[in-house]
């Protein structure tokens, strides 16, 4: 998974059928050939102006410094060519626009929650295995499968090591795929998958959990003991290398919560409410929040942030420690937010109560005018794209602190309209349930 990343598909979830047995998945349909098509000029500036070729010499005799061998280097060569699709790609991407209650519908709905149970069933063997190695529970590891590949059904369709060596060349994240290039190689190389089996996403990742290159090589586990450590078809390996990668790449906490749902009172003191803000559950119980149904908190110190996807009117948690695992994989608060209410599902928890009162959303054209006031006030939103991610939200509070109004972080035509000097007229603004 790319942590910087805010598309995130739409994919229909794989119906499981309780009765099925098998372990290893069905391979893809036969990919396009890799393609070869010449750099933008651009690509080349972050790179003393080398050529391709030139720069890709480099990076072999880089992989073999860290160890990759020349066989490996020989097998893959016809798969590092340059791609200039995969780079307009990643520089048109669109963002991500969902908010958490439309995303959270689709995506970790009753029959989502049911088709992981089944999956859990399924592999219970593995799943077991896991959680007694890594303390990482089923439901966590299967929301992140469910929802990245839909159990495997969703890996893409085109070749890892063109789309990899080609962002590499180009300057937007070189850096940063240049490693994972050679981290492909090294996979190669220990002889987990060869380079035509390395299918995946435009952006490179691969397996049914979407790992990028470096920690395909440095978390995957072989957990069907067959030699190979196999992300794309075989379900223990995904199960194993998933816990391995939440438990020591992400630091999960054994035994300890992720997210729960809470009910937060009217006079709440908004401006506690925020992702950077820890207090113990007897604090937060003193401040009335409750469980949903109204039941009391328990009067401990297990320290805990308030999260509001949506606003003081939308869904409540309360985020644990682990939910910072959550954010880790995926940077995107919608995203993470998601993955962690559909864990909870599967685990057991109730549905999300409705809101009583819908949460107004303002049209996108007027979350990037909000940015721009706040650009002009003096904050760092990141890209003004209409996207609230936490850089915009924090600002938002900020503003909302200022002019005296309910610092929930979420984006209002009211603060827009103070914003803006408070005379423009505010137009009638999409609700959301």
């Amino acid at each position: 998974m790319v942590q910087t990343r805010f598309l995130i598909a739409a994919v229909a979830l794989l119906a499981c059928s309780a009765t099925a047995t098998a372990q290893m998945l069905p391979p893809p349909g036969k990919p396009a050939a890799p393609r070869t098509s010449i750099p933008s000029p651009r690509a080349a500036s972050c790179h003393n102006g080398a050529s391709f070729d030139r720069f890709l010499a480099d990076v072999k005799q880089q992989a073999v410094a860290e160890g990759v061998s020349q066989h490996a280097l020989a097998e893959a060569a016809p798969y590092l060519t340059y791609d200039q699709s995969i780079v307009n790609r990643d520089r048109g991407q669109r963002v991500f626009g969902q908010v958490f209650t439309e995303f959270s519908r689709n995506r970790a709905s009753e029959g989502a929650a049911r088709n992981a149970q089944a999956r859990i069933k399924m592999h219970a063997a593995a799943f077991a295995r896991a959680e007694k190695e890594y303390g990482v529970p089923p439901a966590v590891i299967a929301a992140f499968w469910g929802l990245e590949s839909s159990f495997g059904a969703e890996l893409g369709k085109l070749h890892t090591l063109p789309s990899l060596v080609s962002l590499a060349y180009d300057c937007r994240r070189s850096e940063m795929f240049q490693k994972e290039t050679i981290a492909a190689l090294k996979i190669i190389d220990r002889g987990d998958l060869s380079p035509s089996e390395m299918i995946g996403s435009w952006a490179g990742e691969l397996g049914q959990t979407q790992f990028l290159p470096t920690h395909y090589f440095n978390y995957a586990v072989d957990y069907d003991g067959d030699g190979h450590r196999n992300l794309l078809r075989s379900a223990p390996d995904v199960i194993g290398s998933t816990a391995n990668y939440i438990a020591t790449g992400l630091k999960w906490r054994r035994g300890e919560p992720w997210l729960q749902e809470v009910r937060a009172p009217a006079n709440f003191p908004w401006d506690q409410a925020d992702l950077t803000i820890k207090l113990p559950r007897a604090k937060f119980a003193q401040l009335g929040v409750t469980y949903p149904d109204g039941r009391p908190l328990p009067n401990d110190d297990l320290p805990a942030s308030l999260l509001l996807p949506m606003g003081r009117t939308g869904p409540a948690f309360l985020a644990y420690a682990n939910f910072a695992a959550y954010t880790e994989w995926n940077n995107s608060l919608i995203y993470s937010t998601t993955a962690a209410y559909l864990a909870s599902r599967i685990a057991g928890a109730a549905p999300m109560r409705q809101s009583a009162v819908p949460v107004v959303q303002l049209p996108l054209n007027e979350l990037k005018e909000l940015q721009q006031h706040l650009v002009r006030a003096g904050f760092n939103v990141g890209k003004v794209d209409g996207v609230m991610g936490q850089l915009s939200r924090t600002a938002v509070k900020a503003m909302q602190i200022k002019y005296g109004l309910p610092a929930d972080s979420w984006p209002t035509a009211e603060l827009l309209a103070r914003m803006r000097g408070g005379t423009a007229q505010v137009q009638p603004q999409a609700t959301v349930r």
